[in-house]
């Protein structure tokens, strides 16, 4: 890409659009995407042009369960997970989009932001995909998990003694199949929300591509996206204000920085970032980063102004 200012991609976590398990209405997500667009109006105006990431786990579980509901009581037709993934996309880029354009309205910046309803390919031969793990829905009687699984094909498991559920595969991202069109809004300085989910997991097929059950990792599309585009920086807008060594227990301490060698001996000791939220992340900074990215930075959206300026926030360099 040819251009003058700095890009970033900023992955933003399922914190920046639901605080509490109290708090997760329409209205609430909307207010959360509010702060959160505060935030991402200081980075324009610091001088950056970004992409916006977002997870959607809770949001996707929200449409599934709804879908279970009505399929029960009505007898409707259940979604596809990949059509509740661009659901969820486009509702949270609605979110976010609009308060965005809000904010650069309230601050007189001649900017816009757009949503990108964006599929990811992921490989059919990924390992992934012989051992699905990523649950997905709501709980079930054994019963039902197991005509699930005999008539729909579904992966069931049981979930410590709560139920059964489904489980998907977790694949890496390998093409994102809007990628010209994300490029060129990126160019034209539009705040572009795009891979929203970690995108809409597709498949290679006769006829192009197509959707297939799967849930692609936000931050490893969020960082696959800042390598397709050549970002400068990758931010991954999480809980904590800092990356922590031995998080939650006596010995615990934050990091200010660290090198990509640090990261994977870190990662590699397996006592320090917990599996399912921290270790994704840092696993993805590494992959942008020995891909030739040139800087991350790990904090929560209240400091990331406060991190640009190296005054708090974790920075992890090559």
């Amino acid at each position: 890409m040819t251009r003058e200012k700095k890009v970033a991609v900023v992955a933003i976590g399922g914190n920046s659009l639901i605080k509490s398990k109290e708090h997760h209405s329409v209205e609430d997500q909307y207010q959360a995407a509010q702060e959160t667009a505060i935030h991402l109006v200081d980075m324009i105006e610091a001088g950056w042009d970004i992409a916006v990431g977002h997870g959607n786990g809770p949001q996707v579980g929200f449409i599934l369960r709804r879908s279970e509901i009505a399929h029960k009581v009505e007898g409707m037709h259940e979604l596809p997970l990949d059509v509740c993934g661009a659901d969820s996309q486009g509702a949270i880029g609605y979110a976010l989009q609009q308060n965005l354009q809000n904010e650069l309205k309230k601050r007189g910046i001649d900017k816009t932001a757009a949503t990108v309803i964006t599929q990811v390919r992921v490989d059919a031969d990924d390992p992934a995909f012989q051992a699905p793990a990523k649950p997905i829905g709501g709980f079930m009687e054994e019963a039902e998990a197991t005509q699930k699984k005999e008539q729909e094909g579904w992966n069931v498991v049981e979930d410590a003694g709560r139920g059964w559920r489904r489980v998907v595969a977790s694949p890496l991202p390998v093409e994102i199949m809007e990628l010209e069109a994300i490029k060129a809004l990126i160019n034209s300085g539009t705040i572009t929300i795009t891979v929203g989910g970690g995108g809409i997991p597709v498949i290679k097929d006769v006829g192009g591509v197509i959707g297939t059950a799967a849930v692609i990792d936000k931050d490893f599309a969020s960082a696959f996206l800042a390598t397709e585009i050549n970002a400068d920086l990758l931010l991954i807008s999480t809980a904590v204000e800092k990356v922590a060594l031995n998080f939650g227990k006596p010995d615990q301490v934050y990091l200010d920085q660290m090198t990509v060698a640090e990261a994977k001996e870190y990662l590699a000791e397996g006592t320090h970032f917990a599996k399912g939220s921290m270790e994704p992340k840092i696993r993805a900074i590494v992959r942008f980063l020995e891909q030739g990215g040139r800087e991350a930075i790990v904090t929560n959206p209240e400091n990331i102004g406060r991190a640009l300026r190296g005054e708090t926030g974790t920075r992890i360099v090559p």
